[in-house]
């Protein structure tokens, strides 16, 4: 079974664009546009991994990742923030709402499989 992936970003053209290239790698990848449409699209979808933009509507990517983190049925989904800030802080706020890793923009496919694998490797928390 396909790892799944949900591509959280508000630029369909980017979140198109990490599709196809996840899809191109055999993830089975699909995309929200805002906070409150990933939350709910999560619940139905129950992604293994999650690629998260701190920037967007609706409901920023950190209120986002605690509400996921906190859910019993999707607390096991790793979490990668993604963002073009890199605001001081910004990395110790994704941390401390329950991220994975962080990843900055703009980054190319190499260095997103890389953190997609180091992520998807680690020990998981145990279930629920």
């Amino acid at each position: 079974m396909p790892t799944k992936i949900l591509i959280v970003e508000d630029e369909p053209a980017i979140a198109e664009n990490i599709k196809a290239l996840l899809q191109a790698k055999g993830f089975e990848a699909d995309c929200a546009f805002d906070g409150a449409e990933a939350v709910a699209m999560a619940r139905r979808m129950l992604p293994d991994l999650i690629l998260l933009d701190i920037m967007l509507p609706k409901m920023g990517g950190f209120d986002v990742c605690r509400i996921i983190k906190s859910d019993p049925i999707l607390k096991r989904a790793r979490i990668i923030m993604v963002t073009g800030l890199g605001r001081n802080g910004d990395v110790e706020t994704a941390f401390s709402n329950g991220a994975d890793d962080y990843l900055f923009k703009p980054f190319d496919s190499e260095r997103l499989f890389k953190k997609i694998s180091k992520v998807m490797s680690a020990p998981r928390p145990p279930a629920a």
